[in-house]
């Protein structure tokens, strides 16, 4: 994000959700949807194979 000089805001704007919402998702305590994941990439600029190190955990069974 700092790199694209992105901040909360933008993200929460792009992803239709409220700032402190954005800040639970980054910070690990509410998960990020597939459509919020997929979005989220578009704006950071993430290649495809890239999302799962991002956005899932290798241990979920």
């Amino acid at each position: 994000m700092k790199i694209l000089g992105l901040r909360q805001r933008d993200i929460a704007a792009a992803l239709h959700i409220a700032i402190p919402t954005v800040s639970q998702k980054i910070n690990n305590i509410r998960p990020f949807t597939l459509n919020e994941a997929g979005t989220l990439a578009e704006l950071l600029k993430l290649e495809t194979h890239d999302l799962q190190e991002y956005f899932f955990q290798n241990d979920i069974a």
